[in-house]
């Protein structure tokens, strides 16, 4: 009600993410590492309505001035990614594994980092290892540090580290421990 009531637009944002490694291996690139499979995430918008042409795949920054101000609120308690809950119900996504990434950002950090098609090896997920130990990326070295978190789940992925995660998540939405 709030997104609706202070912006004009959608109440929903929805975005087409590199999801879980097809069951036929996938389409290895240059560096042989996978893609995934495509599917549309869902969050409440948090950031002004733009026409879908003018939308580009761009990482948005903490003080991004296209960010609402209930935008800004729902991004910090990290409540802008409960529409996703859809996309567990859908199988697209677990409540826990690597966050998806747009195409052409998945495209481009796939060369710059090493490794990073090996996280479309697991679900992608709502939370994460990284998610709750990293803030948001500003540089390459920060996305280079949140695959060797993600690479690190992946080798001891369990219902009980999951476990771990989700009770990891909750301080990190309520009083913003361990992210900005």
């Amino acid at each position: 009600l709030a997104v609706k009531l202070t912006s004009p637009g959608p109440v929903f944002y929805r975005q087409t993410r590199v999801g879980l490694l097809s069951p036929d291996g996938g389409n290895a690139g240059s560096n042989d590492e996978p893609w995934g499979q495509l599917f549309t995430i869902y969050k409440f918008r948090t950031m002004r309505a733009v026409a879908p042409a003018a939308e580009q795949q761009v990482w948005c920054g903490e003080r991004d001035p296209r960010i609402t101000t209930v935008g800004h609120f729902l991004r910090r308690s990290r409540l802008d990614e409960l529409p996703q809950l859809l996309n567990v119900l859908m199988g697209d996504m677990n409540v826990v594994g690597p966050r998806p990434e747009q195409p052409k950002i998945f495209a481009s950090l796939r060369e710059q980092v090493p490794g990073y098609g090996l996280r479309q090896r697991v679900r992608p997920g709502i939370t994460g290892l990284a998610q709750i130990t990293l803030a948001y990326d500003t540089c390459i070295d920060d996305v280079r540090k949140k695959v060797a978190a993600d690479l690190q789940y992946i080798s001891k992925q369990s219902l009980l580290t999951d476990l771990g995660i989700m009770v990891r998540t909750v301080p990190v939405m309520v009083m913003r421990i361990g992210s900005r």
